[in-house]
């Protein structure tokens, strides 16, 4: 129980700093360079995901959890230590408005609102993670179909290169004028992805496909976390930040809960011995790795379409002009300067 509770006050903590670390970017990054410095952000995600998949097995294996919280617990003092060298350039805390001990929903909601078309962008992250979880809790099964446990298990050591590779990427060219229009192409590739890469029951296609995705997600974080960096006010930006990691992270769980049963009392007995198994059975295969392959397919389209309406909405234009004009006038304040 006390392991538990602590584990829970660990992601509580785990939020809080994907919070500050979004935050201090615009802090202790000059403007221009601030989505290459959240391309770093995701390439240190994706290396402690490596070292995480890799070596925390190894580590309990070989020497035991005992040894394993030690370890932990020194990397995070070591960590901390790091912390107190860097240097904040804040001569005073600023606080946007009078009740800063509080929780104050309505004030970063009246905020975000104020924002033509933040909303919108918002929303469409939260969508997308209401069908990223069809991914987080189909893939093992769908993959174990496929290969035996330790096959995946070291397969997906070697996909979360994929983090550093996309996040190295970032970091080295940048998000493009318009990180909005990045974000949504962007987003036409990660769901195009998601249409092929279960076509057919293939470890190759799926590894291909996976680790493609994979080093395109940190372009997507780069991408929001660079906009919101721009269009809000310093001030504001961490209960800005919170509020859509809050809105966004709430829609995995839902979709976690309920695809469960769709995908074992709809699609994979459609896929096994029912309609679809008849129809499309001969070249697309049949059994339950099938009916979860179709469920993919499905969500993959599904991305596709909402991410083409999105980007002709006028959330979309409002907010592209919007950054716009305030990386035209970063870039004027600074020749002025």
């Amino acid at each position: 129980r006390a392991f538990a509770v602590l584990f829970l006050f660990g992601a509580i903590a785990g939020n809080l700093r994907a919070i500050a670390l979004s935050t201090l970017v615009t802090i202790l990054i000059a403007e221009g360079r601030r989505d290459r410095a959240n391309g770093m952000v995701g390439t240190a995600n994706g290396v402690g995901f490596l070292v995480a998949s890799i070596f925390s097995g190894l580590a309990i294996g070989f020497l035991g959890m005992a040894w394993v919280l030690a370890i932990g617990i020194a990397v995070a003092v070591l960590a901390i230590a790091h912390l107190l060298t860097l240097a904040i350039p804040e001569t005073r805390i600023v606080h946007a408005d009078a009740s800063a001990h509080q929780i104050d929903i309505r004030g970063t909601v009246a905020a975000i609102g104020q924002v033509s078309g933040l909303f919108g962008l918002i929303f469409f992250s939260m969508f997308n993670n209401f069908l990223g979880g069809v991914f987080m809790s189909l893939m093992d099964p769908y993959g174990l179909e496929l290969v035996s446990v330790q096959v995946w298990g070291a397969l997906w050591g070697f996909l979360s290169l994929g983090f550093i590779v996309g996040g190295l990427l970032v970091a080295r060219r940048g998000l493009g004028s318009s990180p909005l229009r990045t974000l949504f192409r962007t987003n036409l590739v990660l769901w195009t992805i998601c249409i092929f890469f279960a076509i057919q029951p293939s470890i190759v296609l799926l590894t291909v496909g996976m680790f493609i995705w994979l080093c395109l997600m940190p372009v997507v974080e780069a991408s929001e976390q660079t906009i919101l960096q721009k269009v809000i006010v310093p001030e504001r930006q961490g209960r800005v930040f919170g509020f859509a990691q809050s809105v966004e992270q709430a829609a995995s769980p839902i979709t976690s809960f309920m695809i469960g049963p769709i995908a074992q009392f709809i699609f994979i007995p459609f896929m096994t011995d029912g309609a679809g198994a008849d129809l499309i059975g001969g070249w697309f295969g049949t059994g339950t790795g099938r009916g979860i392959a179709l469920l993919f397919i499905v969500a993959g389209l599904i991305g596709l379409v909402v991410t083409l309406l999105a980007m002709q909405s006028r959330s979309y234009r409002a907010l592209s002009q919007l950054y716009e004009t305030r990386a035209a006038e970063g870039e004027l304040a600074e020749a002025t300067a």
